[in-house]
């Protein structure tokens, strides 16, 4: 592993992509900014994975902020009202969360303008995902756009990189990936109903998708399921 000497914030959920991604900046040598967001969402149990992985993977520091986006809902993941789908659905799905990754990274932002960070990475995918708006290759550079007028530091020159290194990988490549820079995939939690130890459920999108990547990948699933 390269020695870290640059800073990077790193969004981590405690899911099996955001492990990899802070997996794949610290390879790149950054000093990884890990954060994280209490945001409403039923699985709040991926929190305590990620402070799991953040310290299994030598963040520098970990920080979780309380955001409640189930104060506007709209989502199966933040409003108890709508049932997670268990099964493929057409378009996007009630599980997508309204401008979540949009906030999540402009905090991200923000907390990289006073850490003198210039590099933020997220892990959004393109290739094996439920069809989410904000985790497109557009909206990447459409917000890195954006950070680079929005702030004090983009504006006296010195540039914000959004990075998404899993955005054209298939959950197989990611899992690879991940598994060779030694991530732990059994600390992480994946599935948006896992019960209050972490248990996950088998049948809902990121289940089966996760499900699908062990698979095609040839790596034992080590997912404890309900």
């Amino acid at each position: 592993m390269a020695q870290a000497s640059k800073s990077a914030v790193v969004l981590l959920s405690g899911g099996l992509d955001s492990a990899t991604v802070l997996a794949i900046a610290r390879s790149a040598g950054y000093a990884c900014y890990a954060l994280s967001f209490a945001y409403g969402q039923r699985h709040g149990v991926e929190l305590g994975a990620a402070e799991q992985v953040a310290r299994a993977l030598g963040a520098v520091k970990h920080k979780t902020l309380t955001l409640d986006l189930s104060a506007i809902g709209g989502s199966a993941l933040t409003d108890p009202r709508i049932d997670v789908p268990e099964h493929p659905t057409v378009g996007i799905p009630a599980t997508y969360v309204p401008a979540r990754n949009t906030v999540f990274l402009a905090v991200a932002l923000g907390w990289a303008e006073v850490l003198g960070a210039q590099e933020i990475f997220i892990g959004v995918n393109a290739v094996d995902y439920s069809g989410y708006p904000d985790c497109r290759p557009e909206f990447i550079a459409g917000f890195e756009r954006l950070a680079n007028i929005a702030t004090r530091a983009g504006v006296e020159g010195r540039e914000f990189s959004i990075h998404a290194p899993l955005i054209q990988l298939s959950k197989a490549d990611i899992i690879r990936r991940g598994t060779a820079l030694g991530v732990n995939y059994a600390l992480t939690v994946s599935c948006y109903q896992a019960d209050e130890s972490g248990r996950a459920c088998g049948r809902c999108d990121s289940c089966r998708l996760r499900l699908a990547g062990f698979r095609d990948a040839g790596i034992p699933d080590p997912t404890r399921y309900r």
